[in-house]
């Protein structure tokens, strides 16, 4: 980045179906093992079946009491971003005791859906029509929804849900932002965060993603829009790049990056991640008047990516992309990729992790960040799961369908969405 001050990562947190913290995930994937499970429900079609849900996750007990009662009012996908911003902030090792409260910044992303089906609604939606559905009589619905519905559903219906809630964890009073563009929002989280202690705004900042796509609601939705596999071939159904992909797979989780400036990294000795080189943020018109994925819907943001870290091609260790697993999606991220690579693209690998975890909205970027920092680390492109064969017209990249070794220090995130949004990073891995 062409910036006052340099950026770098000292912490990550991650919480997905795939593992509890970063270290169960890494090991995960490292076994090429997978989060999606297949979990029964008789009144369900088949692709609402499969999806990757968070097991085990818990927030541990030494937190304020009056933090404790806070969390009362947390979503479900909320708690797994808090989850991950308390993992980030321990793993950087940082005592904010030297930094005011109004220059530690907070921008949160999120994708979230846990409430989209207004499920606390039911039971007493049930009570007021009798079953029937047909005509509510408002004043059992009233008595009912005093005793059986959550006085905090507002609360927890919002978007930013989780906002005060981490901003008192960590006593954020600085720069802050709560984003909801879905896919690519985490990303563009982590670039405002970077952003705000580049240009001075903040001395240390914390960006998370979180999100939860995997109530029945959301799912009809997606499913009625042609994004979601029709798990045919069940766990192994999400195939990112292959020319046998028909969606991908919906999961939750939460995942979080601990930013600081460089100089105050290395004057207290911290481990650091990751540098921050550059970011490139925009947005492709369709031909049409609909919300499908435009042509070349990554070209523009890795153009910009690449001119703001202003770092050799020779130096890149891989593409972590997008990977939606539809037809339209990477067949236009693809196109994005030798547009921009030219003859480079056979030379620098690309991967897609979704299939490990299932797509987690917002949490899918910066997970795939922080899973990506510590693949470079170990000279390693993680497989892309269930990828066989590609399009005959993209059979000239190099998509890693097994593990390979990888050369170079930097990494590139891709994360685009309906409508033509896509953001990408560069990270330099340390």
């Amino acid at each position: 980045m062409n910036n006052k001050q340099e950026v770098v990562i000292t912490g990550a947190g991650l919480v997905t179906p795939l593992g509890i913290g970063v270290e169960e995930n890494w090991k995960n994937v490292q076994g090429m093992k997978t989060g999606i499970a297949h979990i029964p429900v008789d009144e369900l079609p088949l692709f609402m079946q499969y999806k990757g849900r968070v097991s085990g996750v818990e927030i541990d007990r030494d937190i304020t009491p009056e933090l404790q009662r806070q969390m009362k009012f947390l979503n479900r996908s909320s708690l797994l971003g808090f989850a991950a911003v308390r993992e980030a902030f321990l793993q950087a090792g940082a005592d904010l005791s030297d930094t005011e409260p109004g220059r530690r910044g907070l921008y949160i992303a999120s994708g979230d859906l846990t409430k989209a089906d207004c499920a606390f609604m039911h039971e007493a939606l049930r009570d007021a029509t009798k079953g029937a559905w047909r005509a509510i009589d408002h004043k059992t619905l009233n008595e009912s929804t005093l005793n059986k519905v959550n006085p905090y559903f507002l609360l927890e219906s919002i978007l930013n849900n989780a906002f005060t809630t981490i901003s008192a964890f960590l006593e954020c009073m600085g720069p802050n932002t709560s984003l909801a563009s879905h896919s690519p929002c985490g990303v563009q989280a982590f670039e405002l965060a970077s952003r705000s202690i580049a240009g001075g705004q903040a001395d240390v900042a914390v960006a998370v993603g979180y999100g939860n796509w995997i109530t029945e609601v959301p799912l009809y939705e997606m499913g009625a829009l042609g994004m979601l596999s029709s798990c045919q071939s069940g766990i192994h159904s999400y195939r990112p790049f292959d020319v046998a992909r028909d969606g991908f797979i919906a999961g939750e989780g939460g995942a979080a990056l601990f930013l600081e400036t460089a100089e105050r990294a290395e004057k207290r000795g911290a481990r650091i991640l990751g540098k921050v080189k550059g970011f490139g943020n925009s947005i492709e018109l369709s031909n049409d008047d609909s919300l499908g994925i435009p042509p070349d819907v990554s070209a523009r943001s890795m153009k910009l990516a690449l001119d703001a870290a202003g770092s050799d091609l020779g130096e890149y260790a891989f593409i972590c992309g997008h990977g939606l697993a539809s037809e339209e999606g990477d067949r236009s991220e693809l196109r994005s990729i030798v547009s921009v690579f030219g003859d480079k693209r056979r030379d620098i690998p690309l991967c897609g992790l979704k299939p490990y975890t299932g797509h987690l909205g917002a949490a899918s970027d910066i997970g795939e960040v922080i899973l990506g920092i510590e693949s470079v680390r170990q000279g390693t492109v993680p497989a892309t799961l269930n990828f066989v064969e590609a399009e005959r017209e993209y059979c000239g990249l190099r998509i890693a369908g097994s593990r390979q070794p990888c050369q170079g220090s930097c990494l590139m995130t891709v994360s685009y969405g309906m409508g033509g949004q896509s953001c990408v990073s560069v990270i330099q891995a340390l």
